[in-house]
């Protein structure tokens, strides 16, 4: 297969397919609607406007990515919050990069009575500023995967670690977050998506980086990376999330979902049914769904 690189979203990505230049195309136009509509980056995003004015922005990924955080914060205990974007700013990581921090915010716990969504839009009843960096880039590789839907063959899609594979079986590496050029072992994927999170990733200043704790706006400290396989990529996003804070392994096992993650002392844990190889011995953590 032909390997396509290029920069998007902050991020390197890679695409092995058998690509047309209309496929491309079709893939850097549904990556530019994406990022007008929700990169909190930008000044001239729907997302953006909806952060200065409230109001309603209209958005196909509206209702599945809000959906999405409604279970996540309830599974969380509200630590997961899509209005997150000020707790991250006041830290320093706000659309100008300036990372000057300043003391933590908590994210506003009402949430869910500020915004509102249906099919198609998202409300906000006051100016609120969405951070979908949760689950929005596994959202993303699978609106590619299916603008891609036509392309023969075999089809892996990778935005920056959050991986989607159509097809045949392929062996990834699960990068280890303290020595970016080791791995603490390897899952295969076939006609599945791993998505990883990590503290090591978009960290500034000592100790700060993008994983938060949305009740208190503080960076977590337990965990520093986590892994998650699911049939879907925004699926997977959103558990790697979640696998940061208590409660990440029941919604888990709720969803159907295998994970790894380790802690930032160097321990390892998985999913009973995961069948990730790890390099050093790790418990199995054992969870049992909420009924």
């Amino acid at each position: 297969m032909t390997v396509w690189r290029f920069d998007a979203i902050g991020t390197g990505w890679e695409i092995e397919g058998a690509l047309t230049d209309d496929d491309r195309d079709a893939v850097q136009a549904e990556i530019a609607r994406f990022d007008r509509e929700w990169s909190r980056f930008r000044d001239d995003s729907a997302v953006t406007r909806l952060g200065r004015e409230g109001g309603r922005m209209l958005s196909a990924d509206a209702a599945p990515m809000l959906d999405a955080f409604r279970a996540l914060s309830a599974a969380t205990g509200g630590a997961v919050n899509p209005l997150v974007a000020q707790s991250l700013e006041a830290l320093g990581y706000d659309a100008s990069y300036s990372l000057v921090p300043g003391e933590p915010v908590a994210a506003p716990s009402d949430w869910m009575t500020r915004v509102t969504w249906a099919d198609g839009a998202v409300t906000a009843s006051v100016p609120s500023l969405l951070d979908i960096g949760a689950l929005g880039k596994g959202r993303l590789v699978d609106l590619v995967v299916a603008r891609l839907r036509d392309v023969p063959g075999d089809l892996v899609v990778d935005a920056g670690g959050d991986i989607r594979v159509r097809g045949g079986a392929v062996r990834i590496g699960l990068e280890h977050p303290y020595d970016p050029s080791a791995a603490i072992g390897v899952v295969t994927l076939e006609d599945a998506a791993l998505c990883a999170s990590a503290i090591n990733r978009r960290a500034w200043g000592d100790g700060l980086h993008h994983v938060l704790d949305a009740r208190s706006g503080d960076p977590v400290r337990t965990w520093a990376a986590t892994w998650a396989i699911a049939p879907d990529a925004m699926t997977a996003d959103a558990v790697a999330t979640a696998l940061f804070f208590d409660g990440g392994p029941a919604l888990a096992e709720r969803w159907g979902v295998e994970w790894v993650r380790m802690s930032t002392d160097g321990r390892a844990e998985s999913s009973p049914g995961c069948t990730a190889e790890l390099f050093f011995a790790r418990p199995r953590a054992h969870h049992r769904a909420e009924e």
